[in-house]
């Protein structure tokens, strides 16, 4: 049966919505299970929307770290903020002529995925300004029932990671703004229209939906598998496979040597749901643009994968076969792989000074607390 979404119910929630001024929180990701845009749904339902707000990537889809400008919507001269350039919060002018913020953007499950920061400081923003704020929740790709990788250290926190989340934090949208709700410790009248017809054991497929690209470098549900992980990669100089058919399926530099690597990862990677092969590949955008790339390609052979550890092993295969040539990325003098991975136990990985064993078990039991922190606030 098929999931019916949040969005798919505007209509049958007239009470919330009629002789309301609306500003929606929104993207390309906006459609309904009918692939029907959000905007328009609203406009035929006679709702009144009076401005529109923007996480990453504005409301079409513009490149990775891209800053975007306000502008006006062009079927309805709706105004559009950009909530990613120079401010990451509404503004009390911002939500002028608006008595309800309604947030729609397809989230993937990940804790530095920054559409749900988008939505934190919005909630924020709505608290301050006596604006109740209504969820339209959407599945998360992932699933509800794994929840895994570090708790992010509150002196971590920032745009790409916060509020003390794992890296895999199995809750969907409205779960975890009522989550947010709480740990900001904010008085909200906070509302969430729920999907039917869903269970926390679905993961995207099982929804029926078509696949619903959250974000550029996302184009399937095996990307995002692999994103999972995969994205501790971006505070390297190892190319993750941006500009290229698979982006975070492949990983790779000029220098590697393909073939150590690939036996290497024989010997460490013995999972089941997972097959990978040597694969050269030339990214036409991102590190090494127009340079041939040697390394490996992923290919999940089940959706409930767990990608960290495997990503930690490549991340670590691919240091100690290139130790002159690995780099950190290094951002405000701070190590970037902390702020992803959330602790400084991966880097320490990384370096030799633990074992893949310790970190796992670490993470596990800090996943444990989070998801025993967390129950109070299921939906389904």
């Amino acid at each position: 049966m098929k999931t019916i979404l949040g969005l798919d119910q505007i209509e049958e929630y007239r009470e919330w919505f009629d002789g309301k001024k609306i500003g929606l929180i929104t993207n390309y990701s906006g459609v309904n299970s009918a692939w029907e845009n959000n905007i328009d749904l609203f406009e035929k339902a006679g709702y009144n929307l009076t401005k529109l707000y923007t996480p990453e990537h504005g409301l079409y889809g513009a490149a990775d770290g891209a800053t975007i400008e306000n502008g006006v919507y062009p079927r309805y001269h709706i105004p559009i903020i950009s909530l990613y350039g120079e401010k990451k919060k509404p503004s009390e002018e911002d939500l002028e002529d608006v008595d309800i913020l309604v947030y729609d953007i397809q989230d993937v499950g990940l804790r530095y995925y920054t559409f749900i920061y988008t939505m934190a400081y919005c909630m924020q923003a709505a608290a301050e300004n006596k604006i109740p704020f209504i969820v339209l929740d959407r599945p998360n790709p992932l699933g509800g029932r794994i929840v895994s990788g570090a708790c992010i250290t509150p002196e971590l926190a920032c745009f790409v990671g916060a509020y003390e989340l794992p890296v895999r934090y199995g809750l969907t949208c409205g779960e975890l703004g009522a989550y947010f709700k709480e740990y900001d410790k904010i008085n909200l009248d906070y509302r969430v229209i729920k999907m039917k017809n869903y269970t926390r054991d679905m993961t995207y497929p099982d929804t029926g939906f078509i696949w619903n690209v959250p974000s550029p470098a996302l184009p399937g549900f095996k990307n995002t598998l692999c994103y999972c992980g995969g994205c501790f990669t971006e505070a390297t100089n190892i190319s993750e496979g941006r500009g290229t058919p698979k982006p975070f399926q492949m990983y790779g530099t000029p220098y590697t040597d393909m073939d150590a690597l690939y036996d290497r990862l024989q010997k460490e990677i013995k999972e089941d749901d997972i097959a990978f092969r040597k694969r050269t590949f030339v990214p036409f955008v991102g590190k090494y643009k127009g340079e041939v790339c040697f390394g490996v390609e992923y290919e999940p052979l089940s959706d409930k994968i767990d990608f960290i550890p495997i990503a930690l092993k490549t991340l670590r295969a691919f240091k100690d076969l290139n130790p002159d040539e690995f780099t950190y990325r290094i951002q405000e003098e701070e190590n970037h792989m902390d702020a992803l991975i959330g602790d400084h136990s991966g880097y320490n990985y990384l370096e030799g000074k633990i074992t893949i064993e310790e970190v796992i078990t670490n993470w596990k039991t800090q996943s444990a607390q989070f998801v025993e922190k967390t129950e109070k606030y299921y939906l389904y």
